[in-house]
């Protein structure tokens, strides 16, 4: 049971309906702050569809923190949404051995870009080689656009943590067809 109760349209007021034009478990319980949900939104919308950096990759960053967090919401989300935006089954495999350090058949900047994720989940940020061999790939937009990507999923796994967001039916395939170790 989440922590403040799911919000449905008829609860909101008109200008605010817009909220739910997603209606996942997640959205519905951030609009008990119209205005909370619409700057959560701002910058998950941008991260989607805005930003230069390639959607694999931001996927795989995601995910990174989703299995890092142990989030069955994150994870069952980004394993669905990941799959829209190239990232295979093998893909996955990888990250887990990657994260369990096990060698995988992850391209280099892929593996880099789930390191940089690994070091600022773990704090306080990105270490300084990592940002610099990440400069080999990316000019500085696409590195603001990656820094802010993880760090923004740091964000939402701790949201989904503290208000108790549970994975809608709809998405526990993806967890159960990638479980997360317990």
């Amino acid at each position: 049971m989440a922590r403040v109760p799911d919000m449905t349209v008829a609860d909101l007021k008109e200008a605010d309906r817009d909220l739910l034009k997603r209606n996942i478990a997640l959205h519905r319980a951030l609009t008990n702050s119209p205005n909370g949900a619409r700057a959560f939104s701002g910058l998950g919308q941008f991260i989607r569809y805005g930003s230069t950096l390639d959607p694999r990759l931001r996927e795989l960053a995601i995910l990174q923190v989703g299995w890092l967090a142990r989030s069955a919401y994150e994870w069952s989300h980004h394993v669905k949404i990941g799959f829209d935006f190239g990232v295979s089954e093998a893909d996955i495999h990888a990250l887990i051995a990657e994260t369990e350090g096990r060698d995988s058949a992850l391209e280099p900047l892929a593996k880099l870009v789930l390191l940089a994720a690994r070091e600022a989940y773990a704090g306080p940020g990105v270490s300084e080689g990592t940002f610099e061999r990440l400069r080999a790939y990316f000019d500085n937009e696409r590195l603001v656009d990656l820094v802010l990507v993880i760090g923004f999923y740091c964000a939402v796994v701790r949201v989904l943590a503290s208000l108790d967001i549970q994975v809608e039916p709809d998405y526990q395939p993806y967890l159960d067809r990638f479980p997360l170790p317990t």
